[in-house]
């Protein structure tokens, strides 16, 4: 019961109030007296907990079980998710009650995701979801349904924002509302947001994330915040907030010595920095990412290094070394079933095939691309795609395809607005 007051983060008068005396609460949760069932019920629902969760072990869990459970919480609440890994892995083979195997599988499934396994972290998050539905453990299930929309957004498949969403939800139900949790989620939803390039949504809900978080945030979580605001502040077109931000993630996550995060946040001002103009200090950040990618053996978002590493070098002209970092970015996307960063490479490619007076080259790339981007349903990707392919077509003097892809971005960023017409009608609608 102290667990769960304690997870909730209420006082003793906090728990009781409107129906049990602080003082009888404390003697609850010091053994001294035991709860009569409405007492019970009236404790679950101020803390957010399931009955279940309050009630002897029926599958009998020794005490090593319930430190192990203790241990492997500690453990993932200090970041040593390497550590969190072993020890979970270890309980889940050797056996414990169902209350307490959501819990393991959840800590583990975190773990896997913090150390860019999300593949083994998939069916693990799917058991310990169907647990605390079972349970009706309110804020687990919030959890486990933002952790849910990171495993989405690591592997760039669509729906992160609905689940992100359908958390927060959950999260806001639970009364008093665990404000740690809150502002945890609406990262994760800020992230979501992000990946599908809704910038001002991003950053609403990464300000309120920040705003909730208060003085009690951990570092980690607060230098992911300041990474998100960066990046959503980038995509806005409001580079000093972003570089301004980016500059403090990297501040702590090199504090906490997180390389994986660091070489994220690397990329990111990098990109903030080539924004500005600045293509001297933005590459050695750039270079510095893909520096820490190798060092912690780290696949999962290197694609978007060698992405911009590309983008730097098409910008100095050196067409050659553009290739390769877009081939490079092209083949390990592939094998990471990465598609819109297939498709982002295919658009690097096109364009040095342009720099290069390849013009069958550039147009099979872009036709890559386009295809690739028309599948997946990347919106905005597809917008710039057919913005970029029809400034190469007007270069060449192909004005009447050049015209065809920039009305396609214009319905892009309009969808249903516009209709297939014949020529005239079209002109004479434009004019």
């Amino acid at each position: 019961m102290k667990q769960a007051r304690l997870e909730a983060h209420l006082s003793l008068a906090q728990v009781g109030k409107g129906q049990v005396t602080a003082p009888a609460i404390y003697l609850i949760e010091t053994g001294r007296t035991r709860p009569s069932l409405p007492t019970l019920e009236h404790i679950a629902r101020r803390t957010g907990k399931p009955i279940e969760y309050f009630l002897a072990d029926p599958g009998g869990a020794t005490n090593e079980d319930e430190l192990g459970l203790v241990e492997l919480e500690s453990l993932v609440v200090e970041n040593r998710f390497a550590d969190a890994l072993a020890l979970g892995e270890r309980l889940l083979h050797h056996g414990t009650s169902a209350h307490r195997l959501g819990r393991i599988r959840y800590y583990v499934a975190f773990s896997l995701l913090n150390l860019r396994r999300p593949a083994e972290a998939a069916p693990l998050l799917k058991d310990a979801r169907a647990h605390f539905e079972a349970a009706d453990d309110r804020l687990m299930l919030a959890e486990c349904l933002g952790s849910e929309a990171v495993l989405l957004n690591l592997t760039e498949k669509p729906g992160a924002v609905e689940l992100a969403e359908q958390a927060v939800a959950i999260c806001r139900s639970i009364k008093p509302v665990p404000r740690g949790t809150e502002a945890r989620l609406l990262t994760v939803l800020g992230n979501a947001h992000a990946a599908n390039r809704e910038w001002d949504r991003a950053i609403a809900a990464y300000e309120a994330a920040v705003d909730y978080s208060g003085v009690a945030t951990d570092l980690r979580r607060l230098a992911v915040m300041y990474g998100g605001v960066a990046n959503a502040y980038r995509e806005a077109g409001q580079l000093e907030q972003a570089a301004r931000f980016a500059t403090r993630a990297i501040t702590l996550f090199e504090v906490l010595r997180d390389q994986r995060n660091l070489a994220v946040s690397e990329n990111n001002l990098g990109l903030i920095l080539m924004s500005k103009g600045d293509r001297d200090r933005g590459g050695e950040h750039l270079d510095r990412s893909l520096e820490l990618h190798d060092e912690v053996d780290l696949e999962l978002g290197r694609a978007h290094v060698l992405l911009s590493l590309s983008d730097l070098n098409l910008e100095e002209g050196n067409v050659a070394r553009a290739r390769e970092f877009a081939h490079q970015a092209l083949d390990l996307a592939e094998r990471l079933e990465e598609r819109p960063n297939v498709a982002e490479a295919h658009i690097r490619l096109g364009l040095a095939a342009d720099r290069d007076g390849d013009a069958a080259g550039a147009d099979n790339e872009f036709q890559h691309a386009i295809s690739e981007l028309t599948a997946i349903g990347g919106e905005e990707r597809l917008l710039k795609c057919h913005g970029l392919y029809a400034e190469v077509l007007e270069r060449r003097g192909e004005m009447d395809k050049a015209y065809a892809h920039m009305k396609k971005a214009f319905a892009a960023s309009r969808p249903g607005m516009l209709h297939e017409r014949d020529d005239d009608q079209e002109t004479a609608s434009l004019a």
